[in-house]
């Protein structure tokens, strides 16, 4: 993307990076363990990256992007329809592990409340965390909710990542616009990324550079 260098003071992954991160996201991602309440999550065991944000962000259409799989998460255009935390194992190396989306959802106080307790001590409390990509519309921006969230992360000591979503759906000077001031807001927080992606689920967009970072978090590969 024209500009998007100014913004991101970080140097640009290698091809053979590219590359591991490719080959590790093709390998076999299958679905292994679902949570509505806490005596329900797995045992802490391989490297997690969870995928937060608001309802409807698209983060079941991202990790099913990641893995070149249309069906693996489920997708819904009904905010809120990712009702427990979904663990997904891939190649035996790393979880990817799907959140309940906060702010508008189609459900009562009371089950958002449940959520956001089963949320809180998932992250609080998982020593198999390496990482929170926390998903940011990328039509959009940053949202109250977001910035919320964002200082909660920071309080609890929890490392997240901001990944703009929905790249496809904006020009980009717009889209260079909110990376801008997403990558400046990450700077502010001190539990945040400096890096900022953005990505599009829909034509690949920023694909390959995160599929790159996030196998960087991974359990090696034994064969190597």
């Amino acid at each position: 993307m024209a500009g998007e260098e100014e913004y991101l003071n970080t140097d640009a992954p290698t091809a053979e990076a590219i590359e591991a991160g490719r080959r590790l996201f093709a390998r076999t991602c299958r679905f292994t363990a679902g949570a509505e309440r806490a005596d329900a999550l797995p045992a802490p065991g391989l490297p997690e990256v969870a995928f937060a944000g608001r309802s409807n962000v698209g983060k079941s259409s991202l990790i099913n992007a990641l893995v070149g799989h249309n069906a693996l998460a489920r997708v819904s255009r009904s905010p809120g329809r990712t009702q427990q935390i979904n663990f997904f194992e891939l190649d035996g190396r790393l979880l990817l592990v799907d959140l309940p989306g906060y702010g508008f959802a189609a459900v009562g106080a009371e089950r958002k409340e449940t959520w956001s307790a089963l949320i809180l001590l998932y992250l609080q409390g998982r020593p198999s965390l390496r990482r929170l990509c926390l998903l940011i519309d990328g039509r959009h921006g940053l949202k109250a909710d977001d910035r919320r969230v964002m200082d909660e992360l920071d309080r609890a000591a929890v490392s997240y990542q901001l990944v703009l979503t929905k790249a496809d759906k904006t020009t980009d000077p717009a889209l260079a616009r909110q990376l801008a001031a997403v990558t400046a807001e990450a700077a502010r927080h001190k539990a945040a990324h400096p890096l900022v992606h953005a990505t599009s689920a829909l034509n690949g967009r920023g694909l390959p550079e995160l599929r790159c970072e996030l196998a960087s978090l991974s359990r090696p590969n034994p064969l190597r």
